[in-house]
């Protein structure tokens, strides 16, 4: 063939191609070829995978729902103390999945697989010391939140099973985050499907009594969860034990590591501190609005689980630009990795804004699914449309965020949440909510503001290019 020849381009495979291909499980490489395709090939898995998780929540509260407002607050406030624990699950699989992203970048599986064995021990150590004392502390625990006699009564049985089998929230997480780091979203995917469907059937027999099944009201919502997120887990470890086409198997590399242990570690803490930052902010906004009531602690409760719905998917398209920065790093083009997260960016502002405009207009209709109590309906509706005005920033912000998480860097996203969390959201939620009289419309409020505020400051961060050459 003459040295001048060119060779015709493969034409690329349809949108309905790559969409099968993506939920069967692509075997493309994430840092060469079309960067669209690979965006589409990643972020359909992930997705789905954060739809699947947030349907815990939303199947949770609305057959709890239909108990009361007490047994609604019970899980607010459990919601709120378990936030710590999803902001170390976060953090670990955070560094996790920039660690197995870079190792397979640089096309070396063993250590992606060694890495994933260090975090998977880095978690049960963590479930163990986590899990075991809030197992029975967990009605004093509610009691420093704020609720009342007949909270703590109704609600302690759910607060021991949810708090105390953290564990399985944890390891769910961070298994996950070794496949997405591996870049195998598909089977992250699937895994939830089996959790949800078991949590699904589980969750009225269990609250209401149905058929052979004890009458356990709200204490069955967390029994549910707990059986279908652990069942979940024992899948996660199956699949990694056998290895995947991009990871071998975790089994043959059952051993301590204390060098990449120790560099997990330390990504690690950074990581776990952004999260808890962010998360412990939430439970400083429980703790405001549950000074008005019962119910508005309820409605905010119902507001933020169908918020976390349709905000976990856009997290979805954020995991995607993180694998994508970590395996373009790996592979030394960072050009590429940039691209994909302004492109991620504008997708996923698409996306959450659609959304937005939709629970502005439709926020009452959406609330009366979870809530017939005339009470809680005017304020999960207010607080609804509220925080559906910030769709745009929570878009770009989660982006940016996740990027910096993907290239190792969890030092910027931490400060720029302590920032805006902590010196902004908390003290404007309660100066709004009290000496401006906004009441529970005032934390609302707050929540819009520091969400935009952290979007702008990373997106400038970003664009000053520093994480293009962080190493791990």
């Amino acid at each position: 063939m003459d040295a001048t020849t060119t060779l015709p381009e493969l034409p690329q495979p349809s949108m309905w191609t790559s969409i099968r291909e993506a939920l069967r499980g692509s075997h493309q490489d994430y840092t060469s070829g079309d960067l669209n395709r690979a965006i589409l090939l990643l972020a359909i898995p992930m997705v789905l995978e954060m739809v699947l998780e947030s349907l815990f929540a939303v199947v949770d509260v609305f057959f709890v729902g239909r108990i009361g407002a007490n047994a609604v607050a019970t899980v607010g406030l459990t919601e709120s103390l378990l936030s710590l624990v999803f902001a170390v699950a976060i953090g670990l699989s955070m560094s996790t999945t920039a660690m197995v992203a870079r190792r397979i970048g640089e096309k070396d599986p063993e250590g992606g697989a060694i890495a994933g064995v260090q975090a998977i021990v880095l978690g049960l150590t963590v479930s163990l010391c986590v899990g075991v004392p809030c197992l029975f502390y967990a009605p004093r625990l509610l009691q420093l939140m704020g609720a009342s006699p007949e909270i703590v009564a109704t609600g302690s049985g759910y607060a021991r099973i949810a708090l105390g089998g953290c564990g399985a929230i944890m390891m769910l997480f961070l298994n996950n985050a070794i496949f997405r780091g591996a870049g195998d979203a598909a089977i992250a995917m699937r895994l939830l499907w089996v959790s949800n469907i078991i949590n699904l059937v589980l969750d009225p027999c269990l609250i209401f009594g149905l058929g052979p099944f004890p009458r356990l009201g709200v204490t069955g919502a967390a029994l549910a969860t707990f059986t279908g997120r652990s069942i979940g887990v024992l899948y996660q470890f199956y699949r990694l034990g056998r290895g995947t086409e991009r990871l071998p198997s975790l089994a043959r590399h059952l051993r301590l590591n204390l060098g990449v242990l120790w560099r997990l570690i330390r990504v690690s803490i950074t990581g776990i501190l952004q999260f808890a930052i962010a998360h412990t902010s939430w439970i400083g906004l429980v703790r405001i609005v549950s000074i008005f009531g019962a119910a508005a602690l309820a409605g905010y409760t119902i507001a933020i689980r169908i918020l976390i719905f349709v905000i976990l998917p856009s997290w979805g398209l954020s995991n995607a630009a993180a694998t994508l920065v970590g395996q373009n790093l790996g592979a030394q083009k960072p050009d590429r990795a940039e691209t994909s997260v302004w492109r991620t960016g504008f997708y996923n502002m698409l996306f959450l804004g659609g959304v937005g405009v939709f629970m502005v207009v439709f926020a009452e209709p959406i609330v009366r699914l979870f809530t017939h109590d005339s009470d809680v309906i005017p304020l999960a509706a207010s607080c609804l449309r509220i925080l559906s005005y910030g769709n745009i920033g929570y878009a770009y912000g989660m982006v940016m965020l996740q990027a910096f998480n993907g290239a190792g860097d969890t030092v910027t996203p931490t400060i720029v949440n302590l920032f805006g969390f902590w010196f902004l959201e908390i003290p404007l939620a309660y100066w709004l909510a009290i000496p401006m009289n906004l009441r529970s419309r005032g934390v609302f409020w707050s929540i819009v503001i520091a969400e935009g505020s952290i979007a702008a400051a990373g997106i400038l961060l970003f664009r000053r290019g520093r994480w293009k050459q962080q190493k791990i």
